[in-house]
This record gives structure tokens, sequence and C-alpha cells, in this order.
């Protein structure tokens, strides 16, 4: 069988979720989605989450993915069953990962506004390990600023402080990153928080996940992290995501343009530095 994964997120946040899968399973053909016209999810309503997940299931509809990995907390925490009914392929979400990687008993959770005030991990969490404490915050400054590449200023180590506070005060034993951009803040929440305290990466859990799915792990040729047979696809031009890719992934990817109306390919407009 040709297997091919297709992976969304609200702008570069998934690119954590590819790259742990292609450490774990090596170059694969990939399908990235960022729906940068629409970026930040975490700050929209619930159904208009809703309506995002179905419009987006509807354009991978005709794109030959074998499965659905859900690069996005926020919808996977208010559109799951969306996701899941819209196609008759496998879906693979984080939520459900993270909560398979948990030992200790008190688990905060660093997430969007919306994705917090769902209680989507609180409710899996205490529904899989009864008795765990889990307490969730809502971020809504840390999207926007990792999105414009502002990892190591004065101001989002302020936001990241604030957002802490309340985790810390609670005596949290791990803290789950409840959004796929949060990996690229990690090196500033070390710095931040109480020695001991886990960082839990749910991306990790869902690239094993995928193991009964994908097979058996394949090691990387020459230690070499590619994405040759990824295409990535964006709802609107975007610079910050043409410099997070370049910086992210370490090389500058062919970039296309796409409308969710109509599920029609809009346009190829060349690598990330030309977007």
């Amino acid at each position: 069988m040709n297997i091919c994964l297709g992976i969304f997120d609200s702008g570069v946040g998934g690119f954590s979720v590819l790259q742990r899968i292609l450490e774990r399973h090596g170059d694969l053909p990939c399908l990235y989605l960022g729906d940068t016209a629409r970026v930040p999810y975490g700050e929209k309503t619930p159904s208009e989450i809703r309506n995002i997940a179905r419009e987006i299931m509807h354009w991978f509809s005709d794109k030959e993915v074998s499965a659905v990995v859900i690069g996005c907390n926020t919808t996977n925490s208010l559109a799951l069953d969306i996701v899941e009914k819209s196609l008759d392929i496998p879906v693979f979400g984080l939520i459900n990962a993270a909560t398979n990687m948990l030992h200790e008993k008190r688990i905060g959770v660093l997430a969007t506004p919306l994705t917090a005030a769902s209680l989507a991990y609180t409710q899996f969490i205490t529904s899989k390990r009864p008795g765990t404490f889990v307490i969730e915050q809502g971020c809504p400054r840390l999207v926007p600023l990792i999105e414009s590449g502002q990892l190591d200023n004065l101001e989002i180590k302020q936001a990241i402080s604030q957002y802490l506070s309340p985790l810390i005060e609670a005596r949290v034993e791990a803290i789950i990153l409840g959004c796929t951009h949060y990996p690229l803040i990690v090196p500033l929440l070390k710095t931040l928080l109480p020695l001991g305290v886990r960082i839990i990466d749910p991306a990790i859990g869902l690239a094993l996940q995928l193991d009964d799915f994908l097979g058996s792990p394949k090691a990387l040729s020459n230690n070499q992290l590619t994405y040759s047979m990824t295409r990535f696809c964006v709802t609107a031009k975007s610079e910050s995501f043409s410099r997070s890719a370049s910086a992210w992934l370490g090389q500058c990817p062919e970039i296309h343009l796409v409308s969710l109306k109509g599920n029609q390919v809009s346009s190829r407009i060349g690598t990330s530095r030309g977007l």
C-alpha cells in the first residue's frame, strides 16, 4: 500500500509533529497544510474550529492521503469527532498520545485559550488515569509570538513566566506541551521550571503510535532528517511561515498556496525564501 500522511495545523506548529514522525519513521510521503489564513486557532470559537475542521477534511478528501495526523491540539480538543467521521481512514491525535506518556500524578498543561477552556486534556487524562490532578493554562500570547519568530526576547520570556506561575504554584510534576508550537520554546521553559519537572511533547507519543500503521522505526540515512517527500501547503502568503520553515526545517521547501474553498490549488509560490 502506498502511504501518504495528511498533517494539518494553523501554521508552523505542526512542524514539530512532522519532525518527530520523520525522525522515527524516516522520509515518507506527507502532505502538510498550514492554515495561515486563520492562524491562530486558539482565539476562535468552538463552532469556528469545527467548521474549519470540516473544510480541511473536505480539502484532504481527494488528496489520496492514507491517514490524517491532527497537528493541532485545539482541533483535537474540539473537533476530533468531525475529523474521524469525515474520511474512512485512520486518524491520529495528540491528546491520547500525551496521556499514554504519563506516569506522574500532578500534571500541568500549557495550551491555547480554547484548548485549555475545553478541558479536553483534563477529561481524557482523568478518564484513563483516575486520581490524577490536572491544571490547564491558556497562553494567548505564545502562538503569535512564536509565529513571528520572536523566540528569545524579553516579551516571550515574560509571557512564559506568567503562564508557568500557576502550574509551579500547583506543584506539578510534569508539563504537557498542549500546543504544537510550544516545542520551539522548550529551551526557555527549562530555564524557568524547577528541577525535576518533566516536559512532555505529545508529538513523540504520536510518532510512537504510528508504529502499528507505518511499521517498525527506520534509521535515518546518515542521521540526516530530510523533507524531500513532504509537500507543504498554506492558505495565505505568510512571511513568518516562510522564515519559520527555513529555520525549523533547516532548508527552504517549495510552498504551495491553496484554497480550501472549492478544494482547488491556487498557485505554486516557490521556495520559502520567495513566499
